[in-house]
């Protein structure tokens, strides 16, 4: 038993470095990230919307996927909030493959999370940008080219989303969003934390590198996949993220979890299949996969 206590206390220690040495490094940039989200989530997130909705009396076609795919990661709504927008757009009469643009950008990324991911390093924060930027952008190609005849989205029974940010004190609204914002990110962070010191004591480096690392298409492939059941929230996957690149995830592998991880997580994907119907929900998730594969090889060649 005294054996026992002992390796159990030895191993309480590792695990608790582990941690601790994970949050020193990354828990700043955590805080830093809700207050960013905050104040765009407080200040300009009514502005973002009537920015896109402006563009709706403007002719300027196709080319309108991309200033919907930067208003989309501009945006702070979570899934739940965006397809309500999305809808009230669509009633409007906004174009379909702009809304898809919209959507998938907003799905893939925001202000709060690219600032969470600047930890990971200039070169994977840039590949993250670029890459949900332009899988917004052939979003919105596909709808154009392969939907015309038929409505690609389905809003019936989205409504506009009930504003929380109704406090008449500005300052007391941006704190009443920031604890929000910290009470649902929080546990996710934390867990995040928790798993990469766990990954960090028990994992092998050679494993990491031989399941994600080089330019191999299986790497690729493997992080694509695990993506669709592992990602909880993008700011509990963070931690993960980092250590698996120090412990020699390629940068492709890095870019399809990113984007196949926010692209299939369980809340998104229910509000996805509500608005898709099932078979073009099915293809959603192909279209997802695919692009995140050919990404990540794209990315590991260039990389």
């Amino acid at each position: 038993m005294a054996e026992i206590t002992r390796i159990l206390r030895r191993e309480f220690i590792y695990l608790w470095y582990y941690t601790e040495l994970q949050l020193r490094q990354i828990f700043w940039y955590w805080v830093l990230g809700i207050l960013i989200g905050s104040l765009v989530s407080v200040f300009a997130k009514e502005g973002i919307h009537r920015l896109f909705q402006r563009m709706q009396g403007r002719r300027i076609g196709l080319f309108g996927i991309v200033p919907a795919c930067l208003l989309g990661i501009a945006s702070p709504l979570c899934m739940y909030g965006t397809i309500p927008i999305a809808a009230s757009f669509s009633r409007q009469g906004m174009r379909d493959d702009w809304l898809a643009a919209f959507v998938m950008a907003s799905i893939l990324l925001n202000p709060q999370l690219i600032t969470y991911s600047a930890v990971l390093g200039g070169t994977v924060l840039a590949v993250r940008i670029v890459s949900c930027f332009l899988c917004g952008c052939t979003a919105g190609l596909c709808i154009h080219f392969f939907c015309r005849s038929r409505s690609f989205f389905d809003f019936t029974g989205f409504d506009v989303p009930e504003n929380h940010d109704t406090h008449p004190n500005p300052v007391i609204r941006y704190l009443l969003n920031v604890w929000r914002t910290i009470r649902a990110t929080g546990p996710n962070f934390l867990l995040g934390v928790l798993l990469s010191a766990v990954f960090q004591r028990y994992v092998p480096q050679e494993r990491m590198v031989s399941l994600f690392g080089g330019n191999e298409a299986w790497g690729v492939l493997m992080a694509a996949t695990i993506g669709v059941p592992l990602y909880a929230c993008g700011g509990g996957t963070i931690p993960l993220l980092r250590e698996w690149l120090r412990e020699g995830m390629s940068v492709g592998s890095a870019a399809a979890f990113m984007i196949t991880g926010p692209a299939t997580k369980i809340t998104n994907l229910g509000a996805v299949k509500i608005v898709l119907g099932l078979r073009t929900f099915l293809l959603y998730l192909a279209f997802t996969v695919l692009y995140a594969l050919l990404t990540g090889l794209l990315v590991n060649a260039i990389v």
